[in-house]
């Protein structure tokens, strides 16, 4: 079913917010929207939202299986909006949002459903769970030159660090069970991606609570969601395979002549199987086993 804005959503679909989980994939351009969305539905999501510009099509059999609500990603903190609009319509509710070209891996879920990982965890006392943005990108830019291909996918196998995060409200220590992630093309190209916009960590989803807000940089507004695990053992995380960075380094005029191929000795074949991700350490299964 379509809706004309998110407004219009939230209030013909209060049942379909009251039954989770709920994935809201962002749309900015029209770069494998379709394939991110069959994706996100055959994890086992209650309901996926389409949030994408009105001019944009949708296949026939997807527009029977999403919500596809007209938004325009390009507004300044849309992403925040869109999401801290969901928050307060759907309390209780467990929530995933990631853009179109990004993939959602989780330990085992090519057997176990997305409902079944957040059973687990939450019988765990887990509200959030960090989630690791691995780049994608072609072997081969003269074949794609928009950096896309899910045929000749790669990855980076390393190249991947963390650094403690300061807490800015008390002298800069680091805060407790946080930290910042590094690694991939927006370590590589560094030179072409703004500071604020390097980091690969991202809570990806997390449990809505009253007066839970995103921030822009995809930390939340309780200290709580932005920690990796709880403080008594290693907790589940997941990666988001994406081919976003590739394509705003392929699309931006500052480095798009700039980079002739993004492979290097450290990349790798991206098999599309979590056993990779966590051969690799992309990933931490927990006591989830």
């Amino acid at each position: 079913m379509r809706y004309t804005s998110l407004k219009d959503f939230v209030t013909k679909q209060k049942a379909a917010l009251a039954k989770g989980p709920i994935a809201i994939v962002l749309v900015e351009d029209d770069v494998e929207v379709d394939t991110t969305l069959r994706h996100h539905l055959q994890l086992g999501f209650g309901h996926v939202l389409a949030l994408m510009p009105a001019v944009f099509d949708l296949p026939r059999d997807l527009q029977e299986t999403v919500h596809r609500i007209d938004f325009d990603l390009s507004v300044e903190g849309a992403t925040e909006a869109a999401v801290n609009t969901i928050i307060n319509a759907a309390p209780g509710q467990w929530i995933y949002y990631c853009y179109n070209a990004e993939f959602l891996f989780y330990p085992f879920c090519e057997t176990r459903a997305i409902t079944e990982m957040l059973a687990f965890h939450t019988e765990e006392r887990r509200d959030s769970m960090l989630t690791y943005i691995i780049d994608l990108y072609t072997d081969d830019l003269d074949a794609a030159p928009d950096a896309v291909s899910l045929e000749r996918a790669h990855l980076d196998r390393s190249g991947y660090y963390a650094l403690a995060r300061p807490d800015m409200l008390n002298e800069g220590h680091p805060k407790e069970r946080q930290l910042d992630f590094y690694g991939g093309l927006r370590w590589r190209y560094e030179e072409h991606v703004p500071s604020a916009r390097r980091k690969i960590d991202r809570i990806s989803i997390f449990r809505a609570i009253p007066g839970l807000k995103l921030h822009e940089d995809h930390t939340f507004s309780d200290e709580e969601y932005n920690t990796y695990a709880c403080k008594w053992h290693h907790n589940l995380t997941a990666t988001i395979c994406s081919f976003r960075t590739a394509k705003a380094l392929k699309t931006n005029p500052g480095s798009r002549y700039e980079i002739d191929t993004f492979k290097w000795h450290n990349s790798a074949p991206f098999e599309w199987h979590s056993r990779q991700l966590l051969d690799l350490g992309l990933m931490e299964p927990g006591q989830w086993f």
